[in-house]
């Protein structure tokens, strides 16, 4: 072997001394190392315990509640629906208060239930007549199902539509409509968004929301007549 390798090998890399400081450091900060080690697997231990164990238990009682609310929501009885109070007589004989959506929502956060009772509440409360707080329930509310994406956030565009915040209302109605396009819902909020426009006397926009409409969702049940939407806003427009 060349000096000239021998003095590269030479330069390699110093396996036993970088264990040898290893062990010396290790050494000088033990009890640090030992207590951040420890309060890693503490974090750890919480976090699955957490989601592995409390989350599941308090999602299975918050189900429990939700059943009860979901069915004065089935019946319109939405004040009721939205913070319970009634008392039932169970198989059992015994007794109980129902909860709420808002309740379970908040006393079961984190769970899956408590998301989908922001959802229920929201609308609750746009049934009531209490947009803003229905607005601020939907935007607690978060799915992956992209129907229900769409009706919860033209929820919100029907809210601000009441409260007279037509472009706020336009803007939630052409993202329901554009996030994750559909033959059935799509269709449905641009012609909230063509009714929005109209109320503007923005007849321009309202006809290129039907057109969509017609072009884009031929198969809707919307389509089928929205030839007369299209000149109705051609003839006030005067277009």
């Amino acid at each position: 072997m060349s000096e000239e390798v021998i003095e590269k090998t030479n330069k390699g890399v110093d396996i036993e001394g970088q264990f040898d400081r290893l062990e010396l450091f290790y050494e000088d900060h033990k009890k640090q190392i030992t207590i951040i080690g420890g309060a890693i697997l503490a974090v750890v231990a919480l976090y699955l315990a957490f989601t592995l164990y409390y989350v599941p238990t308090q999602d299975e009682e918050a189900q429990k509640e939700v059943f009860y609310a979901e069915q004065y929501f089935e019946k319109d009885s939405f004040n009721l629906a939205l913070t319970g109070g009634n008392t039932i007589r169970l198989a059992d004989g015994s007794e109980k208060t129902i909860k709420g959506f808002q309740d379970i929502a908040d006393e079961y956060k984190f769970t899956p239930t408590a998301n989908l009772a922001h959802y229920y509440a929201g609308i609750c409360l746009l049934r009531t007549g209490k947009y803003e707080e229905a607005i601020e329930e939907l935007q607690d509310f978060s799915t992956s199902d992209p129907l229900l994406a769409a009706v919860a956030i033209g929820a919100m565009g029907d809210a601000n539509m009441e409260l007279k915040k037509v472009n706020e209302a336009v803007n939630y109605y052409l993202k329901a409509a554009d996030s994750k396009a559909n033959d059935f819902t799509s269709p449905i909020y641009l012609k909230k968004a063509g009714f929005a426009y109209e109320t503007q006397g923005n007849y321009t926009e309202a006809i290129r929301m039907y057109e969509r409409i017609q072009k884009e969702y031929h198969k809707s049940t919307e389509a089928r007549d929205i030839e007369k939407f299209i000149a109705r806003a051609k003839t006030l427009g005067n277009l």
